[in-house]
């Protein structure tokens, strides 16, 4: 065998098991393409995810008339996200009347909305008003600024009185300050509905906090 047929055969030895540089750039570009198609997907399925995890987190935690929430969070220095809890435990955001006979988003007994009205001015207002949003809102957002002025800021108090009313409350404080003890949810309560009312309302405020804080302005 002479050298120069040696050399022709190692040569193209080499050539079969080397690909050429134009299949090494096909190749890539199928890789590429492959990697591409596999983000796309990625991506395709993450926003389906994202719309069924907000559905589920509405259905669990609802948020409506934010704007509203907002507006009178700001004119009445109510924190928003106490507002929403409110809602939230009293009707989950339904317009209803309870059998005692509370009405709409924020529960309002009749007689607490005529008084309402009385001192903030709602000389056109009639009881059929609670249905409406706005003014639900508004005679609620009023009454827990009241409540939490009447109580020194305190927001335990405040709760308690909106579910059991004034009165008790004024007599449950006034024994538990008698003794000279700071008034406990769990101590000074008696009505375990009105304990379960307070514990879920906070509860409900720190979750809006944490899912809904654009939404509510915080």
């Amino acid at each position: 065998m002479s050298a120069r047929t040696a050399t022709a055969r190692t040569t193209t030895g080499r050539s079969r098991r080397r690909p050429s540089r134009a299949r090494r750039r096909q190749v890539l570009r199928r890789r590429l393409t492959l990697v591409a198609g596999f983000a796309l997907t990625v991506v395709a399925v993450l926003s389906l995810v994202h719309p069924v995890d907000k559905a589920v987190q509405e259905i669990q935690l609802p948020l409506r008339h934010e704007d509203i929430i907002r507006q009178q969070a700001l004119e009445k220095n109510v924190d928003p996200s106490l507002i929403a809890a409110v809602i939230y435990t009293e009707s989950h955001f339904r317009d209803q009347t309870s059998n005692a006979g509370a009405k709409g988003l924020m529960q309002l007994m009749p007689d607490t909305a005529d008084y309402i009205a009385r001192k903030s001015g709602g000389t056109r207002f009639e009881r059929e008003d609670l249905a409406t949003p706005q003014i639900n809102i508004s005679y609620g957002t009023w009454y827990l600024r009241y409540l939490l002025t009447k109580y020194h800021g305190n927001t335990v108090l405040t709760l308690a009185a909106y579910n059991a009313g004034e009165g008790k409350v004024d007599e449950w404080w006034r024994k538990a300050s008698d003794k000279g003890e700071t008034f406990n949810v769990a101590e000074h309560i008696p009505f375990p509905e009105t304990r379960n009312y307070v514990h879920r309302v906070l509860s409900a405020r720190t979750e809006y906090r944490r899912t809904y804080a654009p939404e509510l302005g915080l």
